[in-house]
């Protein structure tokens, strides 16, 4: 174990962590307000390009503009790599994952034309901002969301489960009152297409029934449609109200682990919930993962 107060090794990687992982030092926070900036102006720059007038008449331009900003975050993404005492464990995070597919697209166009479309990915890299200006309660708010998901998901599956069945018996039902009349109803497949789009309450009105008893089972099923649509609703929102009590007098800070990448520290964690690492400042010490 490393004495308290001592120097970390490798100075150097901890200070270009610093900068590029951590928002709460002027030059990280810099540094990540500068990116954001130019994450802004790549996307609108391959926005621009997907409009004819602009491809005519500023084409080459914008090309290079795009080629520039690819090179920065291409670099950008090896510093992280390099800032990190394990890069495996960035290159597979949510956000290493977001800056990998940020940069491949436009290597792809090399070979690949159109896949440059894809570069509006890193609208994705967008939600550091939260970060940057310490709005990590936010992040909380999308954690709870992911979570409760998660939690109902076993539910919510076995409730879609259900659904299919309906839908596939209401299909068959109208293929059996419809099918010889009516063109739109002239197989299951298309049937249950149907009552998809009935159940759902969407109505895209391509596929309509035209016996009494076609109109009286769609006018059922229109009703139903809004008990389908509530289930889902209320199982999630119950699982948010257990996270949100769960999650109560926690308070996201801004402080990223150098050896494992995690960054859903408390505001005032001292080390990293998942590895045990010491976190910043560099005089803090460090505890080794048991």
């Amino acid at each position: 174990m490393r004495p308290e107060h001592a120097p970390l090794e490798d100075d150097w990687r901890h200070k270009l962590h610093e900068v590029i992982f951590e928002a709460d030092t002027p030059a990280g926070k810099w540094f990540d307000i500068i990116l954001l900036v130019m994450i802004v102006f790549s996307v609108i720059i391959v926005m621009l390009e997907s409009v004819p007038g602009y491809q005519e008449d500023h084409g080459t331009m914008l090309v290079v503009l795009e080629w520039l900003f690819t090179a920065v975050f291409t670099v950008e993404y090896i510093l992280r790599l390099l800032a990190v005492k394990r890069p495996s464990a960035y290159a597979l995070s949510f956000f290493g994952i977001v800056d990998l597919l940020a940069l491949l697209p436009t290597y792809l166009s090399i070979f690949v034309f159109g896949t440059q479309a894809f570069i509006v990915v890193r609208a994705l890299r967008l939600l550091r901002v939260f970060r940057v200006l310490k709005l990590g309660n936010y992040l909380d708010e999308s954690q709870i969301i992911t979570k409760s998901l998660v939690a109902s998901q076993r539910k919510i599956s076995v409730f879609l489960f259900a659904v299919l069945m309906i839908v596939l018996i209401i299909g068959a039902i109208m293929y059996l009152i419809e099918g010889e009349t009516n063109e739109g109803f002239s197989s299951i497949p298309l049937s249950v297409y149907w009552a998809i789009v009935t159940l759902t309450t969407v109505g895209f009105g391509d596929i309509t029934p035209q016996t009494a008893l076609g109109q009286f089972i769609s006018a059922v099923v229109m009703i139903i449609g809004y008990a389908v649509i509530a289930v889902p609703t209320g199982i999630v929102s119950a699982e948010m109200v257990r996270q949100v009590d769960d999650g109560k007098g926690s308070q996201r800070g801004t402080q990223s682990c150098r050896f494992c990448g995690e960054e859903t520290h408390h505001s005032e964690a001292k080390f990293c919930q998942s590895c045990g690492h010491g976190l910043n400042p560099v005089t803090q010490t460090e505890v080794p993962p048991i």
